[in-house]
């Protein structure tokens, strides 16, 4: 990767971190300090189930699913991740004990890893470090996930579909209907039928 390609994606970096919250210059120099580039190419595991996570992972180019296996083997998307967002097993790196789901990439990537120990050290002792912290996790961790929680029972799987697509326009373009599928918690087979009557719609 180039120099100029890695001072592009740390400024993006930084400039998510802004964007919940302010954060000094000298602080922002010392995220950088803890940081390291990975390159993934599509399908690659980044955390395996069962393993104890180390980093929080910010996606700088392609999209990472979240996903847990029952004893038969299936798969079941938990979440997916694409630029700009943190992945990582939060209940892993907190309490220091193996992932109870794994993180895959669904297209070639590039993440930025947080050494999470690192980084806990640095916000115990820097309050904006810490203020983003608290921002980040209230607004991805916390509201995101309970709405996420609610749509699911209180929501049909179409007004869940045409969400998705506001939250991420062309994620149908970008990913396999499988995964989103799982994502929405229903079958593919009903998901191409709300793209048919969609389609059809608008015609």
């Amino acid at each position: 990767m180039t120099i100029d390609k890695k001072e592009k994606y740390i400024a993006e970096l930084k400039s998510t971190f802004l964007s919940y919250s302010q954060i000094s210059r000298e602080s922002l120099f010392l995220i950088e300090s803890i940081v390291q580039f990975q390159m993934l190419k599509k399908e690659e595991i980044l955390l395996r189930e069962g393993q104890t996570a180390r980093n929080l992972h910010f996606i700088c180019k392609g999209a990472v699913r979240a996903y847990f296996s029952d004893d038969d083997g299936n798969t079941y998307n938990k979440n997916i991740f694409l630029e700009r967002n943190i992945a990582g097993s939060t209940v892993s790196l907190l309490l220091n004990k193996p992932s109870h789901f794994a993180l895959q990439a669904l297209e070639d990537c590039v993440i930025i890893n947080l050494n999470f120990k690192k980084y806990k050290g640095l916000i115990n002792q820097h309050n904006d470090i810490k203020n983003f912290y608290i921002a980040y996790l209230e607004k991805n961790w916390v509201i995101e996930k309970e709405q996420r929680e609610i749509s699911l029972v209180m929501e049909n799987a179409t007004v869940r579909y045409l969400k998705l697509l506001q939250q991420h326009p062309n994620i149908d373009k970008r990913i396999s209907l499988l995964h989103i599928a799982s994502h929405l918690g229903i079958t593919p087979t009903q998901l191409s039928r709300i793209r048919k009557e969609l389609n059809k719609n608008n015609k």
